[in-house]
């Protein structure tokens, strides 16, 4: 479905006049299991904006604009082979309102209050959805950034508080998707993700015994090198996440078939690297990735 303005008045007097709506949506939506004939998931991510994060490449604003979010996301959520969304309260429920969320797997995203730019980026505290309202909320799963900085002293309530994330979804029987990076902060004072192999498995090690229980932890991993010696760090259930592209489209997607290859691989997780390619084809970026994740069943 095309995204008008017909479409965003429609959701503003719905939120205006009917906030129960969104509940009565919730539960009246849908649901599928995590996995289906695949043994791998293609899930579109759009939380980005909730951080300030609102840039693509050059353009600092490129994701400013909720009408071209949201035509963009139903554009991808329209093809096949996309399993399901990540995404904040606000922009779940827009897409629940537009009837888009059915027989989708749908993750909360739980910590965004590690701003962009901040002083105070790495206290990722959980501003979004809790473990206990993405349950009753009837979602498929909750995810958590945990940036572990070993010289700032916000790392340690964010492992607490992502560590109770996990045990309480694992009681509720939910995915808990746990998205580590080893940070550092550069001579700028700005956050830097180390993206060389041993941060990421030294990331992985420490997000992968969070908790009282790992049964529902998933992880959501960069593509880095040596990706194979990566993967070997953990054995629970891996997605790969895209990151903001700078290179070419086809080095992109020749990482991803690398990783997805993997034996631990289980799937990828896109947000602006499929929201925003360089010619604007979303579904075109979004069949490709698709294609890496499902192989020929999308066609």
């Amino acid at each position: 479905m095309a995204v008008d303005a017909a479409t965003i008045a429609e959701l503003t007097t719905i939120r205006r006049r009917d906030p129960q709506a969104v509940a009565q949506a919730w539960r009246a939506r849908r649901r599928r299991p995590v996995l289906t004939d695949s043994d791998q998931i293609l899930i579109v991510a759009a939380d980005h904006m909730a951080r300030g994060a609102l840039g693509v490449r050059s353009d600092p604003m490129a994701m400013a604009s909720r009408p071209d979010v949201l035509d963009r996301l139903a554009t991808a959520l329209s093809r096949p082979g996309v399993d399901g969304v990540l995404g904040t309260p606000d922009v779940l429920e827009d897409l629940l309102l537009m009837g888009l969320l059915d027989d989708k797997l749908v993750i909360g995203s739980m910590n965004r209050g590690g701003l962009q730019g901040a002083s105070f980026e790495l206290d990722d505290r959980f501003t979004g959805y809790s473990a206990d309202d993405i349950a009753a909320t009837r979602l498929d799963g909750g995810k958590m950034l945990t940036r572990v900085c070993l010289a700032d002293d916000r790392t340690a309530p964010t492992l607490a508080a992502c560590a109770q994330a996990v045990t309480e979804l694992a009681h509720a029987g939910v995915m808990a998707m746990v998205e580590p990076f080893w940070s550092v902060r550069d001579e700028t004072g700005r956050v830097r993700n180390l993206l060389d192999p041993d941060s990421v498995i030294k990331s992985v090690q420490v997000a992968s015994g969070l908790g009282s229980t790992s049964a529902h932890t998933w992880l959501k991993l960069p593509v880095v090198p040596e990706m194979e010696r990566v993967l070997e760090a953990t054995t629970l259930p891996t997605l790969m996440l895209g990151g903001d592209p700078t290179g070419s489209p086809q080095e992109t997607y020749a990482e991803w078939g690398r990783a997805l290859r993997c034996p631990s691989a289980a799937g990828l997780v896109i947000g602006r690297a499929l929201l925003y390619p360089p010619n604007s084809d979303v579904a075109a970026a979004v069949d490709t990735a698709a294609e890496l994740v499902h192989g020929s069943s999308t066609s």
